[in-house]
């Protein structure tokens, strides 16, 4: 197996290392539905075995331990493999790149990517997902995305993404590019509504502070995006004065079977 900083991005490895409470406190939860859609579509109950590929803090963990399947959280990121391990001690715990997974061939049912798989997408990884999984075992793909139809949200995005730099991201569809993949069925999506209500500390502040890239930028820079923000909420009829705020989302759900 290869050390876990293997294959990390450098916006992962410094953002994520610095920012795992932010992490717990900025990202939203995910829609209801996807408790149907792991039981229905990726086929989880109890007696299967399931990874949490990318599993950060285990923000989606509880959603894959509600199916009743064992799970085995895979991360490189010790900060956040020592969170998800102190919420749910239940987890099986392994320091691991998508890469380098260190299971044995054909050994689980599911693997499951929420927000992480844009981090991984190579050919090296998904043949590493398919050396893994079982003959027609599932690869769930689960991005909860702000849904920028809405015009103050666009306007954040905007404030965000002009410091992406390198950082591989879910939205610009590169990771699409892999697929279709040799051994692997055509990609099947399906689309869920979100609404993340809190504090506007940590719907807006927190979750862009807990973003990867913007996290790994230097003090006097992440405050200076802060502080665009906050203009922003105050230039924003649905958002100014209001302590507690609604950013709605999309949750994007893919999965392919194993061939």
């Amino acid at each position: 197996m290869t050390t876990p900083t293997h294959s990390i991005h450098h916006a992962a490895a410094e953002g994520y290392q610095a920012n795992a409470d932010r992490y717990v406190k900025g990202r939203p939860d995910y829609p209801p539905e996807i408790a149907a859609w792991l039981r229905d579509v990726i086929g989880l109950h109890a007696g299967m075995t399931v990874i949490d590929l990318g599993a950060g803090t285990g923000k989606f963990t509880p959603r894959l331990l509600e199916t009743g399947a064992q799970v085995i959280a895979v991360e490189p990121v010790p900060q956040m493999l020592e969170k998800l391990s102190a919420a749910l001690p239940q987890v099986k715990t392994l320091a691991g790149t998508a890469d380098a997974i260190p299971l044995p061939d054909e050994s689980v049912d599911a693997v499951v990517c929420a927000q992480s798989f844009h981090w991984f997408a190579t050919p090296q990884a998904l043949a590493e997902i398919q050396r893994i999984l079982k003959p027609g075992g599932k690869l769930g793909l689960v991005w909860n995305m702000r849904d920028a139809r809405v015009g103050w949200v666009r306007k954040l995005n905007q404030i965000v993404d002009s410091h992406e730099g390198d950082a591989p991201r879910f939205y610009t569809g590169e990771w699409r590019k892999l697929f279709p993949f040799k051994g692997f069925e055509p990609l099947q999506e399906q689309v869920f509504m979100l609404g993340h209500r809190g504090a506007v500390e940590d719907v807006i502040y927190n979750r862009v502070r807990s973003t990867s890239f913007i996290a790994a930028l230097p003090q006097p820079q992440q405050e200076q995006v802060i502080d665009r923000l906050r203009q922003l909420v105050a230039e924003e009829e649905e958002l100014r004065g209001k302590d507690t705020v609604t950013v709605p989302y999309q949750t994007k759900a893919y999965f392919t079977t194993k061939v």
